[in-house]
């Protein structure tokens, strides 16, 4: 089996196991993510949830922006990317640049895992306004400033 084709196959089955999960979380789901996932990060992300640091806006044009605070920066995460993409979903911090992109060896990071959980277990959105926009973009891209 290629890595393509077994990373294909993980994200299904991960897939398949976070879209199954309902409130209250069953110890059979956290036993099925702990054989996909780094115990350290299934932790990590519900701690992120627990702390209600996962937000998620939804943009004029349909598009759902995830914010998860974390103990040192922000990171959005965007969930639904085209099938044509290699990955499925983004998030701008170092760890998924580094762990999804560049060695492959992770297929998500904590944010993208929190957004997950959060967009299954959780289901409250609120519209985006271009201002609120701006200003998460700001926080993301700090020297491009005031050109936002």
């Amino acid at each position: 089996m290629s890595a393509a084709s077994s990373m294909t196959l993980l994200r299904n089955t991960l897939d398949s196991i976070i879209s199954s999960i309902e409130n209250p979380l069953t110890d059979t789901i956290l036993s099925q993510l702990s054989v996909l996932l780094p115990t350290n990060m299934i932790t990590a992300a519900f701690d992120l949830l627990d702390r209600d640091q996962v937000t998620v806006e939804t943009t004029r044009h349909g598009q759902k922006l995830y914010t998860v605070m974390g103990s040192t920066s922000v990171s959005f995460v965007t969930l639904d990317l085209p099938d044509s993409s290699a990955v499925p979903v983004y998030c701008t911090c170092p760890a998924f640049a580094f762990t999804v992109l560049l060695t492959e060896s992770h297929i998500m990071c904590k944010h993208v895992l929190a957004a997950r959980l959060h967009r299954q277990m959780i289901s409250t959105t609120k519209v985006l306004s271009i201002d609120d926009l701006r200003a998460r973009l700001r926080i993301l891209y700090p020297d491009v400033g005031s050109s936002i």
